[in-house]
């Protein structure tokens, strides 16, 4: 991560800074809910015959989730200055990207957590940690209601409330059944350690099941015949996995039933990896269709039963049923209860997620702050600030703005509106004249505001919605950790002043996501990146690329070298089929 820069830049958004007299941390992540909360009072005794001196109180920052948002939090927060609580109903963080792996053997479960009182513990200030999920959120009393999920097994009372100054929301979220009849009581998810544990049990009891004498082929067939809804990076890895899995292991111990066995994976759009460059969607694709993986694109699942995936093919109107042993539904992400609950309260219905703004801070709120999958940012459009913008460009109150003032500020855009810098990329243009240029292409020296509103007209069409992925996470939990520990030292205004081009500027500058890249492992010892500079690498070479960076990002060194073990005794002795 880079170091973070308080560097002032324009804005509005802060215009109604709440006061700091208290301090809440709300952070979301995709691991669950966490809270933090602890509160001290020190004073200062004095000998007899003199004044005692009370020290302030810390601000206490209650934080909600120990996913990537919320651990990335924790692990760069200077908890010596906050009092921190952290409220999750997992003990530990995951290593989410690897649980496709867990799923075949490759990787044993406990070698992708680390448990999250280790990582606290490193932190060298005072965290209390509480097993428990999060009920609800009462932002107008800053209040958490929380339950141990221990439940009738826990003696005493199995709810408490927690009090903030800061609260940090990153429960992440769930999986999004989009109301599809069956999903919920037939399919497997692929979110937390313990779907990864359940279907790879499930997995061998197919298998199990397929060789058993009283069955026909059409029985063994259907036990052996895998589903994946969803062709996004969690479902193709998934059907990579198990393709390698069934290939280089249980076909040795099962060679009886080998060619009744079958993977179909169903995609509502055009093609798998939508997300990812064409050249990587058109590889998978094609590899998948060499090992012998069939990929259903323009369908869309209506049903579930215990039997059977029931599919409609969009083009055509056409119905269909798959049967199957074992279905894995990957399609997307959708709100928690609580976290539904909790924008109701504040007005943000109809959302799929709590609204922020480029600070994180939740809109409609003091001093709360959401991270991660249970949040997005809205990104300021230019538009609506263009006369602002103009006014501030123009220094020398002309009435027109030539190239060289508004070089003088383009920096400061950048960073408050990260729409100008795509679609500068975007259209190639090396400075700020080619922006100005005319309708003919011709430079001009100087524009008026109708010019510069026209020039800036189509910048917004470049906003996009950040990816829910653990990267985004990860980077939205180190930037606010960091602004916290400056907190301090701005309590006036932290955000600096309104204009661009003055001194001083924001302390706190705006998130800004950093792509770094994205893999797709596609099996058999293959995968592709998607890398900054339009770069795309795909074979062999980049799954040892693969290998390298997610054993590099690996939150401890403990988990780094079983990860690096299991990998290794996996080439040595292959996967273990056992059911445990």
């Amino acid at each position: 991560m880079r170091g973070f820069s308080f560097i002032g830049r324009a804005s509005r958004a802060f215009h109604d800074y709440p006061s700091l007299s208290k301090l809440l941390v709300l952070v979301t992540v995709s691991s669950g809910g966490l809270v933090a909360y602890s509160e001290t009072q020190s004073e200062l005794g004095t000998h007899s015959g003199q004044a005692s001196k009370i020290e302030p109180k810390k601000k206490k920052i209650v934080v909600l989730g120990t996913g990537w948002a919320g651990t990335s939090f924790l692990k760069d927060l200077d908890v010596t200055k906050f009092d921190v609580e952290v409220v999750s109903p997992c003990n530990y963080f995951t290593f989410t990207p690897l649980l496709p792996s867990v799923t075949c053997g490759t990787v044993e479960p406990r070698s992708i957590i680390e448990p999250i009182r280790n990582i606290m513990k490193k932190r060298g200030g005072e965290i209390k940690f509480w097993e428990a999920e999060c009920v609800k959120i009462d932002s107008a009393n800053k209040k958490v209601l929380c339950r141990s999920k221990h439940g009738k097994d826990l003696v005493g009372n199995a709810e408490f409330v927690v009090d903030y100054d800061y609260l940090v929301v990153a429960l992440g979220a769930e999986v999004n059944t989009f109301d599809t009849p069956g999903v919920k009581e037939h399919c497997h998810f692929l979110k937390e350690i313990e779907d990864a544990r359940r279907i790879r049990r499930n997995v061998i009891d197919c298998f199990e099941k397929a060789v058993l004498p009283t069955l026909g082929e059409e029985e063994r067939s259907t036990n052996l015949h895998f589903v994946i809804v969803g062709g996004g990076p969690t479902g193709v890895e998934f059907a990579a996995e198990l393709h390698d899995y069934i290939q280089e292991d249980l076909v040795k111990l099962y060679p009886m039933v080998q060619d009744l066995v079958k993977i179909t994976i169903i995609q509502s759009g055009d093609h798998i990896l939508n997300t990812y460059d064409q050249r990587i969607s058109s590889f998978a694709e094609q590899k998948f269709q060499r090992d012998g993986i069939e990929v259903q694109t323009g369908c869309r699942v209506t049903g579930v039963s215990d039997r059977a995936v029931t599919v409609k093919v969009k083009s055509k109107g056409e119905t269909s049923t798959i049967p199957y042993g074992l279905v894995v539904w990957s399609t997307g992400l959708g709100t928690r209860p609580v976290v539904r609950d909790f924008m109701e309260q504040i007005g943000q219905t109809k959302r799929r997620a709590l609204a922020t703004d480029e600070w994180l801070r939740v809109e409609g709120c003091d001093n709360v702050y959401a991270l991660g999958d249970c949040a997005t940012i809205n990104q300021r459009a230019v538009m609506e600030d263009i006369s602002m913008i103009f006014k501030d460009a123009d220094r020398d109150n002309s009435g027109t703005l030539t190239v060289e003032e508004f070089q003088d500020v383009i920096d400061d855009i950048i960073v408050r509106y990260p729409q100008v810098d795509l679609y500068l990329q975007s259209r190639h243009l090396r400075n700020v004249a080619d922006l100005l240029k005319d309708s003919q292409g011709r430079n001009r020296k100087e524009v008026d505001i109708e010019g510069f509103k026209s020039a800036l007209s189509h910048v917004d069409a470049q906003m996009k919605s950040l990816p829910a992925t653990a990267q985004v996470a990860a980077q939205q939990g180190a930037y606010l950790a960091r602004c916290l520990n400056r907190i301090k030292e701005c309590e006036v205004n932290p955000e600096g002043p309104l204009h661009f081009g003055e001194s001083g500027r924001h302390q706190f500058r705006p998130f800004q996501y950093k792509h770094f890249g994205q893999f797709a492992p596609l099996g058999g010892e293959q995968a592709a990146a998607e890398l900054p500079g339009d770069w795309v690498s795909i074979g062999h070479s980049t799954q040892w690329l693969w290998y390298s960076v997610y054993a590099s990002k690996q939150v401890s060194w403990r988990t780094r070298v079983l990860v690096m073990s299991d990998w290794t005794r996996r080439f040595v002795f292959g996967r273990d089929s056992s059911r445990i």
